[in-house]
């Protein structure tokens, strides 16, 4: 049995960089991504994000500023981010993140056009950055989560 949990990819190295907001990942096979902590936070893994199935995704607006304050490995297969609008929850397996950088410029597009089209902001300041939940949920008050 493996211990990566059936993973087809596997980082040798994984560096968070706060200034730039930003997670680097160098994989087994070579692989590095710059993966902006952005669009890790709006594509988080976590069903408070995901939903429980394909027609659930959240669109979360507002997370332009988002920056990661740790990583904490999950086992030997995943990690947490913890990122500083307090969202937590998402499980981020070695797959996934290899996705996610594989693929970044055409979620990040997706991302954008969706906001567009539903007439929000990635920016948190912006008057069309969606509803700001007071206290409870995610961020315990602080800009909700979504």
């Amino acid at each position: 049995m493996s211990d990566n949990f059936g993973s087809r990819h596997t980082p040798t190295e994984i560096k968070v960089k706060k200034v730039e907001k930003r997670l680097d990942v160098t994989f087994d096979d070579g692989q590095v991504f710059a993966i902006p902590a952005e669009l890790l936070r709006v594509e988080s893994p976590s069903a408070e994000v995901q939903g429980h199935g394909p027609d659930e995704k959240k669109l979360v607006a507002g997370r332009s500023h988002v920056g990661i304050i740790s990583v904490e490995a999950v086992g030997n297969y995943a990690i947490k981010i913890v990122f500083d609008d307090l969202h937590d929850s998402g499980i981020y397996t070695w797959d996934y993140l290899y996705q996610l950088g594989q693929n970044q410029d055409r979620l990040m597009a997706d991302y954008l056009a969706a906001l567009d089209e539903a007439g929000l902001s990635r920016h948190p300041n912006a008057t069309n950055a969606g509803p700001v939940r007071a206290g409870g949920g995610c961020g315990g008050g602080k800009g909700g989560c979504g």
